[in-house]
Parts: C-alpha cells; structure tokens; sequence
C-alpha cells in the first residue's frame, strides 16, 4: 500500500505526518513526529526570522527527518508556511536549513494553500459535486477558496493572519479598550472589502472552515471535540461572537486555561476570533463547519494520487 508524508514548519511547530489511503476516505496514520517552535517571538518588526529562529528551524528539521530511520526522504514533501514564507530572509534561511540538514523546504503560495485546503474539505465531505465554500485562518494570511467541482474555481489569499493582525493591532494579544476592538474589525472589513471580493456562501452550499483557529474557537464555544472523521463541529456568528467578549476580557495566561485554548496560540485568539468574525460575515455566513483537514491533508491526498492537481490551469484568483 502507497504512502506518502509532508513535513509541515509552521509558526509553531514542524510536523512530520506519514500516512496511507485506505478506503471510505480514510487517511491511515503510519507515523508522526511533532517539534514544537515558537518562531514567532523570534521576529523582528519587519518579519525577518532572527538567527535563534533559523537555529531552531534547523534543529527541528533535522530531529523530524531522523525521528523514523526507515522514512524515505523521498516520500516526503517539506514545506514552510507563511511564517517563513513571507519573511524578508526566506531564501536565506531556507538555504542554510537545506546546507544543514540535507532537507530543502519548498514554498507553497497562499492562493496554493487555499486551493490544497479546498481539495482537503472536498474529500472529507465526501459530498458530490455542489457549492462549497472554505476558510482558513492562518498566522500570516488567510485563504479563501470556493467551487462546486474538485478543485476550486476561486481561491484568495489575503495578509490579515491572526499573528499579523496581533503584532500590528494587538501588542501582546490583547486590547486596551472597546474601541481598539473598533479599529481591527474596521481595519478588517475595510481590508477584506478593498481587494477582490470574496466569494459568498451559496444557498444549499457548504461552508467548511479548515483552520486550528477556527477549531479552537469552536471548542471555546461548546462545540465537542470531533468522535469521528465524519461529525463536524459547528460555529455560529452569536456563539463567536460571545467568544470575543469573552477573550478581550483575559490576559493571554488566563485564555489559556479556558476550553479549546491552547497555551502557544493564547497570545493571538483574540486577533483570530475577530479575523474569523469578519471573514465570515464578508462572506455571508451564518455558521461554518469545522473540518479537520487542510493545507497538509491537501498535499497528503495529492501525493497519494486520490485527489490529482490541475493539470492545464491554475485557479481564478479573482
């Protein structure tokens, strides 16, 4: 049986997940090793990965690929997010991860993302063909696409990531008055209403949200952990909102004591609750689905030849 694996280094962690397919749309684990980071306290103002988050990017590359002796590099696709991917040194450090490690991670677009992410919710849907339309939150950007076949007709990347908006709007996460919270969600719908439209929510369509953003705020506000691949969470505009006040009100260290919280994305939920807030209100949504599946699923799903990329075209980006 075929198997495939990606290494995903991300803002908090480098994840190496190695799966196989297995029928009734399941992705079999074979191994996974997690490295957790905290590259985002390594930034400078402008970005820049400084030389302790090039150092522990090359540390957990490496602990990740020797973590299985018996993986076969070349059934592994490693890749960076947007945490390195929009950093103004990017060639630099991608270049001394390879000259270190042996391992050179690749670069996907955001508009890629999106699309992988699409690709991930379609599978895991199981759905025929009909409107869906999917977001994900991520630390640097946020990708919207939407369609009604396989791949997406639309796909948007857009720099209004949760880390983004936290380090510009939220200094240390939090807010010093309701009328900051003001200024994000302006700053937010005037951003997301300036570039190309987003595509809106069809009648009888699907909205799958793809994101730990969007997982975690569900969870906050009461939606049970996932019991099978099939029974999705739920998050509505009220409950969401509900969770706004409720994060704007604690400290990052208190927010990590409350449910669906983790400790290393405490510092920007209250950034991703108003992102997921006006992005789903830009687009006309009510309610969002959670989908455990995204970018990385895209990829495995890809790899493995169940889902195949375009072949004569990219996506519409607008």
């Amino acid at each position: 049986m075929r198997q495939a694996g990606v290494l995903d280094v991300g803002c908090h962690s480098a994840l190496l997940t190695v799966v196989r397919w297995r029928s009734g749309a399941v992705l079999e684990p074979v191994f996974s090793h997690k490295v957790r980071l905290r590259l985002h306290e390594t930034l400078d103002g402008n970005g820049r990965l400084g030389k302790a988050g090039v150092e522990s990017v090359q540390r957990a590359v490496a602990e990740a690929v020797a973590a299985d002796p018996h993986l076969r590099r070349s059934e592994v696709f490693p890749f960076a997010t947007s945490v390195i991917r929009d950093a103004p040194n990017r060639d630099e450090v991608i270049a001394r991860v390879a000259r270190t490690t042996g391992t050179r991670l690749r670069v996907l677009t955001g508009e890629e993302e999106a699309r992988l992410a699409y690709v991930a919710a379609r599978q895991w849907t199981g759905s025929a063909a009909g409107p869906m339309l999917v977001l994900d939150i991520g630390g640097g950007t946020v990708e919207v696409a939407s369609g009604t076949g396989d791949q997406p007709r639309i796909v948007h990347s857009l720099p209004l990531g949760a880390r983004r908006i936290t380090r510009d709007w939220l200094p240390g996460g939090t807010s010093p008055s309701k009328r900051r919270l003001t200024e994000v969600r302006t700053h937010l719908r005037q951003s997301l209403s300036a570039g190309p439209g987003v595509p809106q929510a069809e009648p009888g369509g699907r909205v799958l949200a793809c994101s730990k953003t969007f997982e975690q705020l569900a969870r906050l506000a009461g939606a049970p952990r996932h019991k099978a691949p099939r029974v999705p969470g739920q998050l509505t505009l009220p409950q969401l909102r509900a969770s706004i006040t409720l994060l704007a009100d604690a400290d990052p260290d208190r927010r990590a004591g409350l449910p669906g919280i983790s400790r290393h994305r405490a510092e920007q939920s209250l950034a991703g609750a108003l992102i997921a807030e006006s992005l789903m209100t830009a687009c006309g949504v009510d309610s969002v689905e959670i989908c455990p599946w995204s970018t990385r699923e895209g990829l495995l799903l890809e790899r493995l030849g169940v889902s195949r990329p375009p072949s004569h075209r990219r996506p519409s980006t607008s």
